[in-house]
């Protein structure tokens, strides 16, 4: 396997423990500001903001970048518990962030994993969210149901998730997780043209040792091919239902992402986001809209705030 270090400008990793795993995460501006929370997807790490926080930072924003499970440095306390990566324990996982660091109020951006986690924190303590910057809208999903059968087309945009349903497909993520990441990387977003550097400076984060069974859970648990953990079973059967966000919110969507040109229509987000403000689809974005349109990340979040 190829040995990926991280780059020479060292960034300083905190660390804070909850009852389930000890969260790295960055932070910059004034301890006292207040707090942006800025969150990654799959298969992606804080790199993709990297663009976004000096400019919330200048504005006098405190911003932080967690690394979610089975990332970087985070990392589970009990060495027995099962890495699972379910959508409850993600959605867990940023309201333990917030409550362990005493933060009472907040906004919060994500796309992916990370905008699953803040819509679910959305619905749990809609009280904390000052506002969200929801990147590709409505994330929460139905783990109860077996999904419909799709197209030809959008079932093979989702090959990885039946790829990682087997075996093989634990074995090929083991041994080969940065060609597989790096197709996704360029498949999600086929506009961008990602260098080199670029993936080299995020590489390390994949070779966390929980990796691989927290990426094979999410997939298998939301397909119901994996138990989730006891402890989210009333909240998952509360997600399923659907609830509406009722914080004030922006739904970004990229108009290259390789899942298809997102939709004119907004109904959809009409009918699962109560306070929608506005509804953007960002052009020269894919995927990971954050590190291809910075912009309009950092101008729907101080827009939100007031600025």
């Amino acid at each position: 396997m190829k040995e990926f270090i991280y780059p020479e400008e060292k960034r300083e990793i905190k660390f804070i423990k909850t009852d389930t795993l000890n969260i790295a995460y960055e932070e910059s501006g004034e301890i006292h500001a207040f707090p942006i929370i800025l969150l990654h997807g799959f298969p992606y790490d804080p790199r993709s903001w990297d663009k976004v926080v000096p400019d919330l930072v200048s504005k006098g924003y405190r911003v932080l970048v967690p690394y979610l499970r089975g990332y970087g440095q985070t990392s589970f306390l009990d060495p027995q518990i099962e890495r699972t990566g379910e959508q409850a324990a993600i959605g867990q996982d940023l309201i333990d962030f917030t409550s362990m660091l005493g933060i009472d109020e907040y906004a919060v951006s994500g796309y992916d994993w990370g905008n699953r986690a803040a819509c679910i924190a959305s619905v749990l303590e809609p009280q904390k969210i000052k506002a969200m910057v929801s990147i590709n809208g409505y994330a929460i999903q139905n783990t109860l149901k077996r999904q419909s059968p799709s197209t030809g087309l959008q079932t093979s945009r989702l090959w990885y998730q039946w790829y990682f349903h087997t075996e093989q497909g634990r074995t090929g993520l083991e041994k080969y997780r940065h060609s597989i990441i790096r197709h996704l990387w360029e498949t999600w977003s086929p506009t961008w043209n990602y260098d080199d550097e670029s993936y080299n400076s995020s590489a390390p984060s994949f070779e966390n040792p929980d990796f691989v069974d927290v990426v094979l859970h999410s997939y298998r648990h939301r397909h119901m091919n994996a138990p989730g953990e006891k402890r989210f079973l009333e909240l998952e059967k509360m997600l399923a239902s659907g609830p509406v966000i009722d914080v004030p919110t922006i739904v970004l969507r990229g108009k290259d992402s390789g899942f298809g040109t997102p939709t004119e229509d907004p109904t959809e987000d009409n009918r699962n986001f109560n306070r929608l403000i506005d509804r953007i689809i960002v052009a020269q974005a894919g995927h990971d809209l954050p590190v291809q349109r910075p912009d309009a990340v950092i101008d729907s979040i101080t827009r939100l705030l007031g600025d």
